[in-house]
């Protein structure tokens, strides 16, 4: 009986451990599961290549084939459109020139909301207005989604190297997830505060002209 009992005791344990484990965010278990990158411009492909270089899948699309080709050589894989690389994957990166190419690539007809799965956490690490992250964060969030800015600080060089400053503005619980992914394309990875934030510090380190 008393065998019986401890047996019973360590199969609680373990499946109390189960439960406790599956309770925990899955991204923080979703290491090396698919990254969608979108915008593969002279930032943005040395980025997504340094995910690549850690081990992460990474599905990508961008409006330029030429730049599409190129990083499908180095071993990605390459869709038409933002919302097909929303349908694929569940944490993507977006790397964009202004804050009016944001807007297209999350709302537009192809955006990454029509195909959006709950969920999802988006990372913008493009330099645009405070106001228009904060816009997306809105959009995402209806979508149960969540949307974080985290623009850089550091050109080409430092992005090839993989030693880019992400300014991190967004949900607080949500940092380490965008983290675990922004550490391999950068030496400094700050929290900021709230969606916007990371836009702001970014402008007041820099003064780079929010467009």
């Amino acid at each position: 009986m008393v065998a019986l009992f401890r047996g019973c005791r360590n199969f609680y344990k373990r499946s109390h451990k189960h439960v406790a484990l599956t309770l925990v965010s899955c991204r923080s278990m979703a290491s090396k599961t698919p990254v969608g990158f979108i915008g593969l411009g002279n930032m943005g492909t040395p980025m997504a290549r340094n995910l690549l270089k850690h081990g992460y899948p990474v599905i990508a699309t961008d409006v330029f084939p030429e730049s599409c080709k190129e990083f499908q050589d180095s071993g990605a894989q390459i869709l038409d459109c933002p919302a097909e690389v929303a349908d694929k994957a569940d944490r993507i990166i977006t790397m964009l020139p202004s804050s009016p190419n944001v807007i297209e690539v999350y709302t537009g007809p192809n955006g990454i909301l029509k195909k959006i799965k709950k969920g999802t956490l988006l990372i913008d690490s493009s330099t645009i207005d405070p106001a228009v992250s904060k816009e997306m964060a809105v959009a995402a969030e209806k979508m149960g989604a969540v949307f974080m800015d985290a623009p850089v600080s550091g050109g080409v060089g430092a992005a090839s190297l993989a030693k880019l400053t992400f300014m991190v503005g967004g949900v607080e619980e949500e940092f380490n997830a965008a983290q675990e992914l922004l550490t391999c394309m950068g030496a400094n990875v700050v929290y900021c505060g709230q969606v916007g934030s990371g836009q702001d510090v970014l402008f007041c380190k820099t003064g780079v002209k929010i467009k």
